[in-house]
């Protein structure tokens, strides 16, 4: 199931929600029992994947190519 992330307009507090994709739009109470939330844009899942995507390694010393 999806997670979304919202942020409190009152206290200023984000929060995630995980709910089914369909019902992402519909509106979220923060923890606190505020009612005036917006959903943030997440940017995970977003891009490009196929032949015109850039390859990336792995990272991190070993996988980064930096070991001797």
């Amino acid at each position: 199931m999806p997670t979304y992330e919202f942020r409190c307009k009152s206290c200023g507090s984000t929060f995630d929600v995980k709910r089914p994709m369909s019902e992402a739009s519909e509106p979220a109470n923060c923890p606190q029992g505020h009612d005036d939330t917006v959903k943030l844009l997440s940017m995970v899942g977003l891009g490009s994947v196929g032949a015109d995507a850039p390859q990336t390694g792995g990272g991190g010393c070993c996988g980064g190519g930096c070991c001797g």
